[in-house]
């Protein structure tokens, strides 16, 4: 019994200390807005069609079915040309911003709204990507995923050096940003322009209202304890949230597999063998017919795919298996953007399971891209010009720079060891930030 009480007392410790999961949430803000804003982007000639005014789905008939079925879109607000280039345009700027990580919370509000709209606006657009990128960027909400890889950890670290040096530093964006997020909620509202779903309008109200509340208390509460009982409900909604979209991904996989099971199609290989010869689906046609051409390989992709589907939820109880059985659907959703021509399904689909991901593999991705991105940086700022006070002397070819004043080595700061800016620090802390 002791033992008992001892587990679940470290269980609630580690839900309500801290934000669980800080690179995988990061990896699917990555993952999504990265997919939603190529994606925007490819179809910004053609969006006119597809979500305009100029769409075989013309404004009145989705006005008849969203009375209907109520759902949320700001396109219906208005049906000027001007009003649906604006919401496109927030929709690319806020998908770029969430995949910069810059003030994730505010971003990660006007990337829900974006899909929600432009989606529900032409709702037979779009195939299965499209469905999980409509749940993920409602849970993507309720998640702290700027701790790591965003603007947002690299303010709050400058805030914290800050104030370690006894300066005092004061955010003005970030209010300003949810005022001016405020007023649009307040003038929708008075416009009657939120009459139709309740849903989501009754979820921006709560989280405007929380971060205000959040706002609040860290500006006027004189008391540590009402900051940190704000922070213990942040984390406990965003484990929850994060347990939600692991559940959710395994929910997606487990039908798809039964369903298979139970369709003659996955048993005798055809589900797999007509689609490489539809043309909407044969970008490649040489390469489709190479693949349909092997009977062998035929039967390994139909009942692989359905036995990896069936089994991958219950392989979370062994991390290696887990991870084997990732692999190879991460490996089949690049097949699948190549051969059948789906690469948005393919990046919606690899974000969702990039929440299994191991940390140590994100830790080392990460490491590795600053790796890259500060040689890259070092090229481009400093190449072969003379270092200050060398007298036009240059490091010889081949030889490993030195710490001397003027060279590579000291004017890039995350080379140097001990600095909170290099990932590989040990003493290198990640903290989430409200905004």
């Amino acid at each position: 019994m002791n033992r008992f009480a001892l587990a679940v007392s470290h269980g609630i410790a580690r839900v309500t200390e801290a934000a669980l999961g800080p690179y995988q949430t990061a990896m699917i803000r990555v993952g999504f807005s990265a997919t939603w804003l190529l994606f925007l982007l490819r179809e910004f000639p053609h969006r006119q069609e597809l979500y305009g005014p100029d769409g075989p789905w013309s404004w009145n008939l989705a006005e008849q079915l969203i009375s209907l079925n109520g759902a949320f879109t700001a396109l219906m607000w208005s049906d000027g040309r001007f009003w649906f280039e604006t919401v496109y345009v927030l929709a690319v700027a806020s998908s770029l911003l969430l995949l910069l990580g810059w003030r994730t919370r505010a971003m990660s509000v006007l990337f829900m709204v974006g899909v929600l709209s432009l989606q529900n606006r032409s709702v037979f657009m779009g195939d299965g990507g499209d469905n999980v990128l409509h749940l993920m960027c409602v849970y993507l909400v309720f998640t702290r995923c700027g701790q790591v890889w965003s603007l947002d950890e690299r303010r709050a670290r400058r805030t914290r050096e800050a104030h370690a040096r006894g300066e005092h530093v004061v955010d003005r964006v970030g209010p300003a940003l949810w005022v001016v997020l405020g007023l649009a909620l307040v003038s929708a509202a008075f416009l009657d322009k939120l009459n139709g779903d309740r849903l989501v309008p009754a979820l921006l109200w709560t989280l405007w209202l929380a971060q205000a509340l959040w706002w609040a208390v860290g500006r006027f509460s004189r008391s540590g304890q009402s900051r940190i009982t704000l922070d213990v409900i942040a984390n406990v909604v965003h484990n929850g949230a994060l347990l939600v979209i692991m559940a959710e991904a395994c929910l997606i996989y487990a039908t798809a597999g039964w369903y298979k099971i139970q369709g003659s199609r996955w048993q005798d290989g055809t589900a797999v063998y007509y689609p490489l010869h539809l043309e909407s689906f044969s970008p490649w046609p040489a390469l489709a017919d190479l693949l349909s051409a092997n009977g062998v390989m035929v039967m390994l992709v139909t009942y692989g795919t359905v036995a990896v589907q069936v089994a991958f939820p219950f392989t979370l109880f062994n991390r290696r298996v887990k991870n084997v059985l990732l692999a190879a659907m991460i490996t089949e959703h690049a097949v699948i953007a190549v051969v059948l021509g789906l690469p948005f399904f393919s990046l919606a689909m690899i974000a969702a399971d990039s929440v299994f991901l191991p940390t140590s593999f994100l830790r080392r991705l990460g490491a590795g891209s600053a790796r890259v991105r500060a040689r890259l940086w070092a090229r481009l700022t400093i190449g072969d010009r003379p270092g200050p006070g060398l007298l036009g002397q240059r490091t010889p070819k081949g030889q490993r720079a030195s710490g001397r004043p003027g060279s590579a080595k000291t004017l890039w700061p995350a080379d140097r060891p001990g600095d909170p800016e290099n990932p590989e620090n040990p003493d290198h802390r990640h903290v989430g930030f409200p905004a």
